[in-house]
């Protein structure tokens, strides 16, 4: 019977070892690369089965020595004889230390961290500036202070409570845009493996059952100047030589938004064809929006293009009008509407003096089609018939005072 190995190397023999395996005795192996590399493998049998498990290098900068390979030999003996099998509570041991540094990590991560990446992955996409502002001026305003600091992980549906509940009912617009944005960013939390469970701002099901819906609460409507108003108010327009109310009037007539007739440029305009077509960049509706030119608008339109500036309506610099000049005007003329309550003014005008069709004044408007059946189905843009709508708009406009007056073409001075 051969003898059975027990410390059989020495401290030198290993240093000194050929390639190949060497046996210390009770499992313990010295293994030799023919480049020289030395490692302890501690070998056991297991359920039938051999198997090997590293102990760490013999050689090198992180050797460890015989003495030491011995011990940990030994302490694998006395699991490998209480049934445990050394391989497997290694690679637990490793699941678990790292499992544990991913949750530190994991910890770590706020929700305002996960917000910008997120913005900063997704803005180039966004329709326009103003939508890419909202995103973080409502983040900042309004989340960032509640859980901005908090992980990502941690972020409850108290927390999403806690910074909605007092704007739902004063500022419903604005809660329901910022409950939809802290649920893309849990969404998106979530998808990086941030987070697991349900999304607490989700609407359906979730928070809907705890906050009344945004169609029940009082809705913040522009003031708008009553349609039988308008003419009388557009009189007082054309009897002021400034930039503020042509454009202003210019808005009345094509029944746009404001940001629509401040961003416009030449471009964008035939006169010839009496044709402003505003492209699906600056559109709400992302879709590009053909608008008829009343001869009034166009006579505005001729009386600006001397200035010579990019803008439709320009400052005296060049630069386009800034967003607050036609408000401020507004203010001066002791006015209680908004610019674009004006829009109103026209939609029900329309429905009560005309009899056009819902669709005709709804394109005119620029609205999408709520009706999705009807949407796919309709193709044209009803051009025609919204000329004829807003060349009687106009007129409606022009029928108190200087109905219909010449407009003095304007000096760059004149511009404010």
């Amino acid at each position: 019977m051969p003898r059975k190995l027990s410390n059989a190397l020495t401290p030198l023999a290993v240093k000194n070892a050929k390639a190949g395996r060497h046996a210390d005795g009770g499992g313990l192996h010295l293994l030799v690369k023919e480049t020289g590399a030395r490692s302890w493998v501690y070998r056991f049998m297991l359920k039938g089965k051999a198997r090997d498990i590293g102990l760490g290098a013999a050689s090198g900068p992180e050797t460890i020595s015989l003495a030491t390979a011995r011990d940990k030999a030994a302490a694998l003996r006395l699991q490998v004889k209480a049934g445990v099998d050394p391989l497997a509570e290694r690679h637990r041991g490793a699941a678990e230390a790292l499992a544990t540094a991913q949750a530190a990590q994991i910890a770590g991560i706020t929700f305002k961290a996960v917000a910008e990446a997120y913005v900063a992955a997704n803005e180039a996409s966004w329709r326009n500036d103003k939508h890419r502002a909202q995103w973080r001026s409502t983040l900042a305003s309004y989340v960032y202070p509640v859980m901005g600091d908090l992980p990502v992980a941690d972020i409850g549906t108290a927390h999403v409570l806690k910074i909605l509940e007092p704007i739902w009912q004063a500022k419903p617009e604005t809660a329901s845009r910022v409950r939809g944005r802290i649920e893309t960013v849990l969404d998106a939390a979530k998808a990086r493996g941030y987070r697991e469970g349900e999304n607490p701002a989700r609407w359906r099901g979730h928070i809907a059952q705890i906050l009344p819906a945004r169609s029940r609460l009082t809705r913040g409507h522009h003031k708008a100047l009553p349609y039988e108003a308008v003419p009388d108010f557009a009189a007082q327009l054309r009897a002021r030589e400034a930039m503020a109310a042509l454009a202003l009037e210019f808005v009345i007539l094509t029944a746009t938004r404001t940001s629509e007739v401040l961003k416009a440029t030449w471009g964008e305009v035939d006169l010839d064809k009496a044709l402003w077509t505003i492209p699906a960049v600056r559109m709400k509706a992302g879709k590009e929006h053909r608008v008829p030119l009343s001869p009034r608008a166009v006579e505005i339109l001729e009386a600006v293009k001397p200035l010579g500036s990019e803008w439709l309506f320009p400052t005296d610099k060049g630069g386009k009008l800034s967003g607050m000049a036609m408000s401020m005007l507004l203010r001066r003329m002791k006015v209680e509407a908004t610019v674009h309550g004006f829009r109103s003014g026209f939609r029900d005008w329309a429905a009560e003096c005309t009899g056009y069709a819902h669709e005709v004044c709804e394109m005119a408007l620029a609205h999408v089609i709520g009706n999705k059946a009807e949407a796919a189905y309709r193709r044209g843009d009803l051009f025609d018939k919204r000329r004829r709508l807003m060349a009687d708009w106009a007129t409606y406009c022009a029928s108190c005072g200087a109905a219909g007056g010449k407009v003095t073409p304007l000096r760059a001075g004149a511009a404010r």
